[in-house]
């Protein structure tokens, strides 16, 4: 089911309300869209239909600008927030060519539980956040699934090769990039090189008793 959001053109000679005004922020906010083959055209988007396209696409899924010439598709490519409300007061869309691949990057949703966090007591480490892919529009997902019960020690990784990813998607970068691993925890690591001195002690002091034992002879 696409996600629409009604957008009206933006007239520049008309002055706009500051972005630091709560009250304007829950009117309306300023945007922009542009593409390939799509001119950057300034827009107005209500705030209130805003937020709740932002809850359902996130920043990956595909939306469906209505009331600016022909319907367009597109994909949310930045957001600038307001520093003392934290609503968002600007919004680029990157208008996709239809039929064409595109690249965007894709968050990730880490699922499952990893026998060695559960078991061992690891801590698990994400390396990624979001994965960049090379996808057709109709293939593009909200967000990719990570799942780490094929985590069972802490040898274990995840590579960004081993990821399931949509029919026609493939990855944009290194396929051997670490995703996500369990690393020991910090006790256990400060036991180790604790342990590790303790043996490299005992060691010095056999050693020295045995050189002081063999020049007394």
């Amino acid at each position: 089911m696409s996600i629409i959001l009604n957008i009206e053109k933006r007239d520049l000679t008309k002055k706009f309300p500051k972005p630091n005004k709560v009250e304007s922020l829950t009117e309306s906010i300023k945007g922009v869209f542009y593409g390939k083959i799509e001119e950057n055209t300034p827009i107005t988007i209500s705030y209130s239909d805003f937020k709740k396209v932002w809850k359902e696409a996130g920043g990956s899924s595909l939306i469906t600008l209505k009331g600016v010439g022909e319907d367009k598709e597109a994909v949310i490519q930045a957001m600038d927030f307001d520093p003392f409300t934290d609503n968002p007061r600007h919004v680029d869309f990157y208008v996709i060519e239809r039929g064409k691949a595109m690249e965007v990057d894709v968050p990730l949703e880490f699922v499952g539980v990893s026998p060695a966090m559960k078991e061992l007591g690891g801590m698990l480490v994400k390396a990624l956040h979001e994965l960049k892919i090379e996808v057709l529009p109709k293939d593009l997902p909200k967000s990719i699934e990570v799942d780490i019960s094929s985590l069972v020690d802490f040898d274990s990784q995840i590579l960004a090769k081993d990821l399931k990813l949509p029919e026609s998607a493939k990855i944009v970068g290194d396929m051997e990039e670490v995703v996500v691993m369990v690393q020991a925890s910090v006790e256990e690591e400060e036991a180790e090189v604790s342990e590790a001195g303790n043996i490299s002690e005992i060691e010095i002091e056999q050693k020295g008793k045995d050189e002081g034992e063999a020049s007394s002879e």
